[in-house]
């Protein structure tokens, strides 16, 4: 049970200071709004770095991510017993971290009346820059899950030392190199149990959740962790 508390408090933490910063950079009267990419990519690579330094205190392996989750289990990378413990963890932990957003800057997105003031979905979740493209969006997400995963592979124990503070500095990077296209989702966790707290709760002036585009943060993802997988273990 103990790993499991890791992987739904890492991803809580994950979520809390990803979004949070999303929320920042978006919604009215915020300090950091209009803030540019390079802040989004730079501190989204510090919410994921802590997050797996608070997963790995309980023991967990810190993946905070069904995609990493889901290849490493079925490349014999990961216990198959504990998938199921680990994806539930991840998504209620990501779920709890994006009510804890809407709760902090309630009074902002209360002000916040309109998309273009922005409220928007994609303070939760991910979306196309490119709208009416989702295979070349399936393959961005793809892409730049493909390396992020490839660089963890070789990482080894990825929650020992100063290696957390690494694999956000890859996040970081594959933020700033491939992330412009679909806003770098990498994790189903994180995009789509904040898309449903968007989509499902009280959140003043909302938008749209934009649940038709939902399954390309998801798939994707998944599919790049798995080509990561299979490139590492062919090589």
């Amino acid at each position: 049970m103990e790993e499991y508390l890791g992987e739904f408090m890492g991803t809580m933490v994950l979520v809390v200071l990803g979004i949070g910063l999303s929320a920042s950079v978006n919604l009215k009267n915020a300090y950091a709004k209009g803030a540019d990419w390079l802040y989004i990519c730079f501190g989204w690579g510090l919410a994921v770095a802590f997050g797996v330094y608070v997963s790995g205190a309980f023991g967990a392996d810190g993946h905070l991510n069904p995609a990493v989750t889901l290849a490493f289990a079925a490349f014999g990378l990961f216990a198959k017993g504990k998938v199921i413990g680990y994806i539930v963890a991840q998504f209620l932990g990501a779920f709890l971290g994006a009510v804890i957003i809407l709760i902090h800057y309630y009074p902002h997105f209360q002000m916040s009346k309109t998309e273009e003031e922005g409220n928007i979905v994609g303070i939760f979740s991910t979306g196309p820059k490119v709208p009416g493209k989702k295979s070349w969006n399936f393959l961005s997400e793809l892409i730049a899950t493909f390396f992020f995963i490839y660089v963890l592979l070789n990482l080894g124990e990825f929650t020992q030392g100063l290696k957390p503070l690494i694999v956000g500095m890859v996040i970081t990077s594959v933020g700033l190199a491939l992330g412009s296209t679909t806003g770098y989702a990498l994790n189903p966790a994180r995009d789509f149990a904040p898309r449903l707290v968007y989509a499902l709760l009280p959140v003043p002036n909302k938008g749209d959740a934009h649940m038709d585009y939902a399954w390309v943060p998801i798939l994707g993802p998944i599919a790049g962790a798995f080509l990561a997988c299979l490139v590492h273990a062919i090589l």
